[in-house]
């Protein structure tokens, strides 16, 4: 097991930013640590880095208790806010980087592997050997995103934790990290993925975790978390007591043009679909298939965009 945590709980003063916070992640997958805003997410993985003490509860990381420092120098990093000296070139990151990881491992395991030559083929991995002499005071939100993912990278570390690795990317390197975190977990390490792009978490997280109030709501593995049948209609023009009437058919989710409902038979799709052209609707398309993550998590948090109305309304 690379993370087994129980009870853990951070205090700070009055406020509880996690409380009871209880998760396994197993060796060699990619899980997803998800939830709202405030949901106490950066807070644990403080916890699990060591970076700040728990109030309450325990568990281990790479079989050691939290913040035990060998641990901590198998582990890469990728924070949500960072900054790298401004006056550095790409490559001369990933040099310093390597020494720190030296100067922290107690027995210099990880720092054995990291050769130059392990450096420029991190540079290659998140496609920044043609800028490594470049100063990173001129790097682009993107370059910077991927330079901090190369610094998470460096020596193979069991365990890579990333913060919104995504976050300043446009959609080829999206797919670019989507690739990295693939190849990663093939070369045997376990990827913990934090992040509020659901879209992202689907499709590369084979299991995962939706927290809200500091605590897991629900974990497991998206094939068993996303099994029910459901379907989506994109829809316009389609009136908002009408909209409200669909609920007779199952759960409704409307974002973003798109009515969810699910769970709900196949064979009562033509009905749902009779019924909206029938109220003025307009069906642009009919998408059968399971529940998406975003419907999931929205339902799991007590959301219910049927006050999406709003959002059918929009697209007329």
């Amino acid at each position: 097991m690379i993370i087994d945590v129980a009870g853990l709980a951070k205090r700070y003063g009055r406020s509880d930013a996690l409380i009871d916070l209880t998760m396994q992640v197993e060796t060699g997958e990619v899980f997803g640590f998800l939830g709202p805003n405030g949901a106490g997410k950066t807070t644990a993985v403080k916890l699990l880095l060591g970076l700040v003490r728990p109030s309450g509860g325990g568990g281990t990381v790479l079989g050691a208790p939290l913040g035990d420092r060998r641990a901590r120098a198998r582990i890469g990093y990728l924070p949500e806010l960072f900054r790298y000296q401004p006056w550095l070139g790409a490559r001369e990151v990933l040099e310093l980087h390597a020494r720190l990881i030296d100067a922290g491992s107690a027995e210099s395991l990880v720092a054995a592997r990291l050769t130059a030559a392990d450096i420029e083929a991190t540079l290659d991995e998140v496609g920044l050997r043609d800028r490594a002499d470049d100063l990173v005071g001129g790097f682009s939100k993107g370059m910077q995103q991927r330079l901090g993912l190369a610094v998470a990278l460096l020596g193979s570390p069991a365990l890579i934790v990333l913060d919104e690795p995504t976050s300043a990317l446009d959609p080829v390197g999206r797919m670019d990290v989507r690739a990295i975190i693939g190849r990663a977990r093939e070369a045997g390490s376990t990827v913990f993925l934090n992040s509020h792009l659901l879209g992202e978490v689907e499709r590369v997280c084979d299991r995962v975790a939706i927290v809200d109030h500091g605590r897991v709501l629900e974990s497991g593995r998206l094939d068993d978390l996303l099994g029910e049948a459901g379907v989506r209609i994109r829809v316009t023009d389609l009136p908002a007591p009408a909209l409200a009437g669909l609920d007779r058919f199952g759960p409704v989710v409307a974002v973003d043009g798109w009515l969810s409902i699910s769970p709900i038979q196949p064979s009562v799709v033509p009905d749902v679909v009779a019924a909206i052209v029938g109220a003025g609707g307009r069906v642009h398309a009919v998408d059968v298939g399971r529940t998406s993550l975003e419907e999931r998590f929205l339902r799991l948090l007590g959301e219910t965009p049927a006050a999406g109305g709003d959002a059918v309304a929009a697209s007329r």
